[in-house]
């Protein structure tokens, strides 16, 4: 049964903060087409490159604010100017893989990134609702059951472990002090704003040039580990939705649908027509000290509760993705041309 939603509101106001990534891109364009005033952060508005915001042609629809989420009075001062509605905490470390060359990093641009925000809507006590970045890396091996909001977490990544803390951060919040306050817990999503650090676009972009001639082969770790992929755009709606329930719930935000890393490889290459086989080369110093073998997600309560459903699959997302890089090299090609 879909849950009660608070009325539409004009003229609402939304601070992002992690503007600058693949989410906060896609969220500020969602926001934007549905009426919001949208603030976004980052460590420094000025010199930040917001490639994303200006790929999806939106970047002077956004008013940017210099915010460093592990210093409170930062923090405190942005939220304070900027009076928002909504808070979406996408910022922080977000690399798995980088997780565990700097764990003290990721654990502090996190966590501490989580709580300075929810102190500093206790102390300014303004009905500021917040949405919380989660992920699928707090459950690490769940087991062949579906993972869904009960499950118990047992992360396996220093990256894992930071969102599992924050998580348990909104809950206390929201029990103890009535913050208005929940956790989305993400599984993968991809989209061509993706940089080539995440092994997805890595795939892909390698996928493309040797397709052209421009690389023989790529390197990869461990293809037998499982994921559940889904579309960035589509995630972002689901991060809205979350935040117009009038009591505030955690969720788990997925495909329902999980697959091989071998398979999106496989779809990758077969998207440019080639065999996958012939190039990828397996190099054991890219696999993790510890890894997640697979990842399977209930999402019965997002269907239920938010009405929210993933129209896109794996499939879809590689085949997307794809089009997007071919595209880009069209016009590389036609810009050097002319």
């Amino acid at each position: 049964m879909m849950a009660p939603l608070i009325p539409p509101a004009a003229g609402r106001t939304a601070l992002i903060c992690g503007i600058g990534g693949q989410d906060g891109a896609y969220l500020a364009r969602h926001l934007l087409e549905l009426g919001y005033s949208v603030v976004g952060t980052s460590r420094d508005a000025q010199a930040g490159r917001f490639t994303g915001l200006e790929r999806l042609g939106i970047r002077d629809s956004v008013t940017l604010m210099s915010m460093s989420m592990v210093d409170f009075r930062s923090t405190f001062q942005v939220l304070k100017r900027s009076n928002p509605d909504e808070i979406y905490n996408l910022a922080g470390q977000s690399s798995v893989g980088l997780s565990f060359d700097q764990p003290v990093e990721t654990f502090e641009s996190i966590v501490v990134g989580t709580i300075n925000l929810l102190e500093a809507i206790r102390l300014l006590g303004t009905p500021i609702r917040l949405y919380n970045a989660g992920s699928s890396e707090m459950f690490g091996n769940a087991g062949e059951a579906p993972a869904g909001e009960q499950t118990v977490l047992k992360p396996r990544s220093p990256y894992g472990i930071a969102k599992a803390t924050s998580f348990w951060q909104i809950a206390q919040y929201r029990e103890a002090y009535g913050i208005r306050a929940a956790t989305g817990i993400l599984f993968n999503h991809e989209s061509p704003l993706r940089p080539e650090r995440f092994v997805t676009q890595k795939i892909v972009a390698a996928a493309c040039r040797i397709a052209r001639g421009e690389q023989q082969t790529l390197s990869l770790g461990d293809l037998s580990v499982h994921r559940d992929w889904g579309w960035a755009p589509e995630y972002v709606v689901a991060m809205h939705r979350m935040l117009q329930l009038e009591t505030l719930e955690d969720f788990v935000i997925a495909t329902g649908h999980t697959h091989s890393l071998e398979e999106f490889v496989a779809a990758a290459f077969a998207a440019v027509g080639l065999d996958w086989r012939r190039h990828v080369v397996r190099d054991p110093r890219l696999v993790r000290p510890t890894e997640i073998e697979r990842g399977r997600a209930d999402t019965s309560r997002a269907t239920d509760r938010l009405g929210w459903t993933a129209r896109h699959t794996m499939p879809d997302v590689v085949r997307m993705m794809v089009e997007a890089r071919l595209a880009d090299q069209a016009l590389s090609s036609g810009r050097r041309a002319a």
